[in-house]
């Protein structure tokens, strides 16, 4: 910032974040009228080759939104209800919790027991063979979500209660409107596209330690046409108020800062790698201990 101090102008809200939002959820919805009288193999086809990518991408909006760039800081409560939007073509609620763990992987990346982004003991002992690993890959949001509830168990919000409550009475709405096939469409594509899917590399590619001494890549390919710039990992962890759209302009002010840095260039190539790979694996990440913010 001191090198180039017109980065903090990119700082600040993404005016048509809550419109390209807006539009993959009534998408959805609008999928789900469509699938209802698909046979169930053209319901998991499409959950997995459509509905899916937008559900994986509407969870990296909620990402973006959760650092407070749909309306700005000054408007956190507002984002944090139109998060609970994003996440309702995902059928699951997600988005409050999310945001309570999102900011310790910022605050204490790495940090035992505080990032629960590190797979557990377990997982990296278990899930070291290939053929583990695809099945690790594969069972990826299983943990993703159940991992905190063991690593760091943290009190209920009240904006996760409205956050499941809202999801759980538009989930019967749609049931009643259509019947329960929309409904596997939905959280069939969540559950696969965040597992064993070319989306869900950036699971592997942001911090996993291909490189030793490197614990954080970026990944300046085309899905991240997809996924809100989330491959721009190193810039968003440097600022993350800076909102995904305009990531890619960091890298190109500060180009002498990132240029030289290992990162990845095919997500696919990332999952195949860690499958393949026997150097890489759950246990591939950097675990280290950290005080906590207040000095207890």
């Amino acid at each position: 910032l001191a090198k180039y101090p017109e980065i903090k102008t990119l700082m600040g809200p993404d005016p048509h974040l809550k419109w390209i939002v807006s539009g993959m959820v009534f998408t959805q919805f609008l999928a789900c009228y469509l699938v209802k009288d698909l046979s169930w193999k053209w319901i998991f086809f499409w959950a997995y080759a459509f509905g899916g990518c937008i559900n994986h991408s509407l969870t990296l909006a909620i990402h973006d939104i959760s650092h407070n760039v749909a309306f700005g800081n000054k408007q956190a409560r507002w984002n944090r209800w139109f998060a609970i939007f994003a996440n309702l073509p995902v059928g699951i609620p997600y988005s409050a919790s999310f945001k309570k763990y999102h900011i310790d992987h910022h605050r204490y990346l790495g940090g035992d027991s505080l990032d629960v982004d590190i797979p557990t003991d377990f997982e990296g002992w278990f899930f070291c063979t290939p053929l583990r690993k695809l099945l690790w890959l594969f069972l990826q949001p299983l943990f993703y979500s159940l991992r905190p509830l063991y690593v760091n168990p943290k009190a209920i919000t009240q904006m996760e209660i409205f956050n499941a409550l809202v999801q759980l009475c538009v989930d019967l709405i749609i049931y009643y409107l259509w019947g329960l096939k929309p409904i596997i469409y939905l959280i069939a594509g969540t559950i696969l596209c965040m597992g064993l899917h070319p989306i869900s590399g950036h699971f592997i590619a942001e911090h996993y330690m291909f490189l030793k001494g490197y614990e954080t890549y970026s990944y300046y390919g085309p899905l991240n046409w997809l996924t809100f710039n989330v491959g721009y990992h190193m810039e968003h962890h440097d600022f993350p108020s800076i909102p995904g759209c305009r990531l890619p302009m960091v890298k190109k002010i500060a180009a002498e800062y990132y240029d030289n840095l290992p990162h990845h260039q095919s997500w696919i190539r990332v999952l195949w790698d860690f499958v393949f790979d026997d150097t890489i694996g759950p246990y591939s990440r950097v675990k280290r201990l950290c005080k906590l913010a207040n000095g207890s």
